[in-house]
């Protein structure tokens, strides 16, 4: 049997599953022989997006279950992003970074900043986005993306540790007062909050910190609202996966 490592993911509704055997869309059935080239015998790896990994072996129209496969490969926390939403297709590349990178849920708001909200039908793009990139980056689960809503709406958050980046100001950085509070609190779970083109307004920030979230810092230089997001957490990974 190949190495998991060479073998394609995809990302299966648990609707999908029966007995041993996985019934394939037809979508799913054109991308799995014309896209990848697989023929019927082959293996991959299906994924419910929850966690759960199999070994399967592609037979026509279906897909059947040879084995459950145990994979480790998500951060030891769960993390939510709530990401100011940038301009443009801007918010494509941060839903798919920040898959690869480790978020467990996404949610894109609307701020003072903020130029008029997306069409609905942003939100199917952003959740294929998701599983795509989950697949490539062989997560365990697919990250929640959430409809975007007024900022203010988002800040009534039960994570006890928020944190609102902010650009200008002399606030701690993440990197540091993340790290200080992992080594000091059993931490299962973090909110980060990115801002705008522009950045959060004063009353937004007063608000936030009304509501609980520590304003910090994520360096000297000003990021684009795209870049922000991946930085946080790129610092978050670092502070937990690095021993």
């Amino acid at each position: 049997m190949k190495q998991t490592a060479q073998l394609q993911r995809l990302v299966i509704a648990p609707s999908q599953f029966q007995k041993e055997a996985i019934n394939l869309t037809p979508q799913q059935q054109h991308y799995l022989s014309h896209v990848l080239r697989l023929r019927s015998g082959d293996h991959f790896i299906a994924m419910d997006g929850l966690g759960h990994w199999w070994m399967v072996k592609l037979e026509n129209t279906e897909a059947q279950i040879l084995e459950q496969i145990s994979v480790q490969n998500e951060l030891p926390i769960s993390i939510t992003l709530i990401v100011a939403l940038p301009k443009g297709n801007g918010f494509d590349e941060v839903v798919r970074c920040c898959t690869e990178l480790g978020a467990t849920c996404i949610k894109p708001v609307l701020s003072d900043h903020t130029i008029p909200s997306p069409s609905p039908q942003k939100l199917g793009r952003w959740q294929r986005i998701a599983q795509e990139a989950a697949e490539q980056s062989e997560r365990q689960i697919v990250p929640t993306i959430l409809a975007p809503v007024p900022f203010r709406n988002s800040l009534a958050d039960e994570t006890s540790h928020r944190y609102l980046c902010v650009a200008r100001g002399t606030y701690p950085h993440f990197l540091n007062h993340l790290s200080a509070t992992i080594s000091t609190t059993d931490l299962n779970a973090v909110t980060i909050a990115t801002g705008p083109e522009g950045g959060w307004t004063d009353s937004e920030i007063e608000d936030a910190i009304n509501t609980g979230f520590q304003p910090v810092s994520l360096g000297r230089r000003i990021l684009r609202a795209v870049t922000a997001p991946i930085v946080a957490l790129s610092l978050a990974m670092a502070a937990l996966e690095c021993d």
